[in-house]
């Protein structure tokens, strides 16, 4: 299906991923003459979760081509002109978060936030940008969010879902309040630092297998969210799964409620529902919508309970989709109203506040 009217907002698009050569210039002296003189700077940092040839990393007709137009452009006319967007949120994968020096990791992290916020926020005015922070060390992923915060593009803090730990445990718990305290969203993208198997039973021999257990770890990560009561120490606090699908989450919410009623002596902070939390809290990008038609579609909504959890993605330049074809079947005008525009407004504070700021400077446009 075709977007059907213009302003909506694209909460996964992917810029592609900066050089080390491109992020130099962003680095201190210290770090610059480190990588340089470690020939690190040779290094391609890219993400094994998206090998950069592979066909499912880039749609065909989104790879750059030899036009000479800038990344910008080729972004620009592919999404941000194409569907009309009024926004879209750009996250950087990198392969940064997997090194094990904190240090250096941190480092080139806050160069990369540096070059999103020079080579695109601060070029295009539709773009914001997510804060990329090394998840192995907190208390430095707090330091980058304080750092970055006062620049309001910067909507969420950006991590993978496959990392050293699961993400409701207690030391992530600083860098929750930093993003609850500024109204950012906390991010958790498809991938993997790759410390551990990305599956329970050990290495796959594929990619393909790696690609599906990534909806495993969502399920885990989600569970362990509401398990150990981030939300309840949080209130305010969104986090947003990004390309993870959606097809897993009916049985996860239905087996969370059903295993809850008997267990839940042990964990008293969780003091309803888990379904009732998840709805509240957690927000799912449709990009992929892994249903296979109308009915399927419309099935899984209804059983997740609500539409209020989905937000529009065209997740750019990966390949999930045809054409112009960016969302599933089967949505009614009203659920797309609420996905295109309202969900990714009422997820995002940064995001709705602008909206609120060109409305009454506007008020016989529609901003949307």
């Amino acid at each position: 299906m075709r977007i059907p009217f213009a302003g909506a907002i694209d909460c996964d698009l992917h810029p592609p991923a900066p050089s080390m050569a491109q992020l130099l210039p962003y680095l201190d002296d210290y770090w610059r003459d480190q990588i340089t003189n470690r020939a690190i700077d040779r290094m391609s940092f890219a993400m094994m979760s998206y090998p950069p040839n592979a066909p499912i990393s880039a749609r065909a007709d989104w790879r750059a081509s030899n036009t000479g137009r800038s990344d910008l452009d080729t972004l620009r006319a592919h999404v941000l002109d194409a569907f009309e967007l009024q926004f879209g949120i750009a996250n950087v994968i990198h392969g940064a978060i997997a090194l094990y020096n904190d240090d250096m990791a941190a480092a080139i992290c806050r160069a990369v936030n540096d070059w999103l916020r020079a080579e695109w926020l601060d070029r295009e005015p539709r773009l914001r940008g997510s804060i990329l922070v090394t998840p192995q060390d907190p208390a430095q992923a707090v330091a980058e969010i304080e750092r970055l915060a006062p620049d309001r593009r910067f909507v969420q803090v950006l991590l993978p879902v496959m990392g050293e730990k699961l993400l409701g445990r207690r030391e992530f718990f600083p860098l929750y309040e930093a993003a609850e305290r500024h109204g950012l969203v906390i991010a958790v993208h498809a991938g993997s630092t790759y410390r551990y198997a990305p599956t329970i039973v050990g290495w796959p021999s594929y990619q393909f297998e790696d690609y599906v257990a990534q909806a495993q770890a969502f399920a885990n990560q989600t569970i362990s969210l509401v398990a150990e009561g981030v939300f309840r120490r949080f209130p305010r606090l969104k986090v947003v799964m990004l390309e993870s699908g959606v097809s897993w989450l009916p049985m996860t919410v239905w087996r969370t409620d059903k295993t809850w009623r008997g267990a839940r002596p042990e964990v008293p902070w969780v003091d309803r529902w888990p379904s009732e939390i998840i709805r509240e809290h957690l927000r799912f990008t449709i990009q992929p919508f892994d249903a296979p038609d109308a009915t399927a579609v419309a099935q899984t909504i209804d059983r997740i309970g609500t539409d209020q959890v989905l937000l529009f993605s065209t997740d750019y330049p990966h390949w999930q989709f045809d054409g112009d074809d960016v969302l599933p079947d089967g949505l009614s005008p009203h659920s797309l109203m609420k996905i295109l525009v309202e969900n990714p407004l009422e997820t995002y504070p940064r995001l709705a506040q602008v909206a609120t700021t060109l409305a009454a400077e506007h008020p016989k446009e529609d901003v949307r």
